[in-house]
């Protein structure tokens, strides 16, 4: 047995419509939306009495995805949105983007805040850290040299 690829990252967030806005302004495309709720899914979860709402998109290419999950019930605990970016657990995702000033400005008018700066990485990468809804921390990465994929 082998692992085959990484299929998607689940989020869960509060607000679902901000969270799907920040994203889809990024450059993912919203594949679709369902609810969720019933015994298969409080098996899988391992909780009791769960009610979900879940959006899932994806990047452009098709690989991958980000499946964002707004829990109706039960109550989860309280996150904290402005936790540092060395805080263990999962911190932040990288997306790879064309003209890194332009997606910043957009994402910026959607509620997201830059976290440190805009910076040059050698020769390389122009990158930087933006917090989205609820505290989800983004890494823009633009390329410097085109790489073949």
């Amino acid at each position: 047995m082998t692992l085959k690829k990484l299929e998607q990252v689940a989020v869960v967030v509060q607000d679902l419509e901000a969270a799907k806005t920040f994203f889809t302004e990024l450059g993912l495309e919203l594949e679709g939306e369902a609810s969720l709720e019933g015994d298969t899914v409080d098996r899988i979860t391992g909780l009791s009495g769960v009610r979900t709402d879940i959006a899932m998109l994806r990047p452009p290419d098709g690989h991958g995805g980000l499946e964002l999950i707004k829990y109706h019930t039960p109550e989860g605990p309280e996150a904290d949105p402005h936790a540092p970016v060395n805080t263990p657990g999962i911190r932040h995702l990288v997306f790879s983007v064309e003209g890194i000033d332009e997606v910043l400005e957009r994402l910026l008018r959607h509620g997201g805040t830059l976290v440190g700066e805009l910076v040059r990485y050698e020769d390389s990468y122009r990158l930087c850290y933006v917090r989205g809804p609820e505290g989800i921390v983004v890494e823009l990465a633009e390329a410097l040299v085109r790489r073949e994929a």
